[in-house]
């Protein structure tokens, strides 16, 4: 082979030689947001594979099944009419999602807010509202819980309805703390048989002033406002008054952010009346509140995985909190130091898809 030629055959583009379902089938083994960063850093017509071909979509459907919900995906930007900035942005959604994934972020209690309860026996006092706290009682007197209605049938269930930190948050475990009667007579514990947890989003934005009064206490209560895209399987629950923690089969992304749980059979009955209760003293929801950059929307008849590329949106949370600065970089540095990094050379070229830059390098 003469030397120009040798120096020409190195350059090619193998994507040139191989079919382009062959080349697909190669690329869907990249299982990480950074190797997509690599393969799209090597020319714009690798970028374009990439992005093309929706691999970053194909990660989050490995990592996560539940990322199968989404029907759609939309950018916070002017109506796009380049249908190849459209892919961009859909391909710098799912490579946040993927990051959000997979980052080693610690487990924290992601509940917010309540929704309502199906049923309150005295309000406010034994309201839902009481369950977000880590006490049973507000002084040596005082309760603090959640107290269903009472009923003749122990079989009647009784749901509780809370909003996450973020639209997105994966969740690995929930909490849940029956209430010991300590002011009844031999201090009897008022649990449920069985807990089962219901993920999902409401079909209408939910009001954002407080959800739990006199006025609309319950009203918001029901399975008709929302569209559950995750239903766990039943767990036993014990008749202790000790905070027991259900952990789901595996972690499960919440899409929308509302949580239902569902409290399945009475156990006590109240001297006093006969009737049964099912009473709740704390709730917390675990798991790791996506990146605030990513958001979720109805679409039609499914839900959209919206993308808010701008700064304002990515640093509030709904609680109000400033989350951590500049994280997708803080992510990306991370990788920077890594050994396996290292090892393979990274360049600025490879970082600045981490970044979300829209210039890719020149052919190479």
């Amino acid at each position: 082979m003469e030397p120009g030629q040798e120096e020409e055959a190195a350059r090619f583009d193998f994507l040139e030689w191989l079919h382009p379902d062959t080349s697909a089938t190669v690329f869907t083994f990249l299982d990480h947001p950074a190797h997509l960063a690599r393969a799209s850093a090597v020319s714009r017509s690798w970028r374009r594979f990439v992005v093309g071909n929706g691999f970053s979509k194909i990660q989050c459907l490995r990592l996560c099944p539940d990322v199968s919900n989404f029907t759609s995906v939309s950018a916070t930007q002017p109506q796009v009419v380049n249908v190849e900035l459209e892919a961009h942005h859909h391909h710098m959604a799912y490579v946040h999602l993927s990051h959000g994934l997979l980052s080693p972020s610690p487990h924290e209690d992601c509940t917010i807010r309540c929704i309502g309860a199906s049923t309150t026996d005295n309000f406010p006092e034994e309201t839902i509202q009481n369950t977000l706290y880590p006490i049973d009682r507000v002084d040596m007197m005082r309760p603090s819980y959640w107290s269903s209605a009472g009923h003749l049938d122990p079989a009647v269930p009784e749901s509780l309805f809370y909003i996450l930190r973020s639209d997105l948050c994966l969740l690995h475990q929930i909490n849940i703390q029956p209430f010991k009667a300590f002011f009844q007579y031999g201090d009897p514990i008022y649990s449920s048989k069985y807990v089962r947890f219901r993920l999902g989003y409401p079909k209408t934005p939910l009001p954002s002033e407080l959800l739990v009064s006199h006025e609309n206490q319950g009203q918001l209560a029901a399975d008709e406002n929302y569209i559950w895209t995750y239903t766990s399987p039943q767990f036993p629950m014990l008749q202790e008054n000790a905070l027991q923690s259900f952990k789901l089969p595996r972690p499960v992304l919440c899409i929308g952010g509302v949580v239902k749980i569902e409290l399945l059979g009475r156990v006590q009955k109240q001297a006093m009346d006969g009737l049964y209760y099912i009473c709740i003293s704390h709730v917390q929801i675990v798991g790791n509140p996506l990146p605030p950059e990513l958001g979720v929307a109805p679409y039609k008849n499914g839900v959209a995985l919206k993308y808010y590329p701008d700064t304002g949106r990515s640093s509030v949370c709904r609680d109000g909190r400033r989350s951590p600065p500049n994280k997708w970089r803080n992510f990306a540095s991370r990788i920077w130091h890594s050994g396996p990094a290292r090892g393979i050379g990274w360049n600025q070229a490879i970082l600045s898809r981490l970044f979300g830059a829209h210039d890719a390098p020149e052919e190479t």
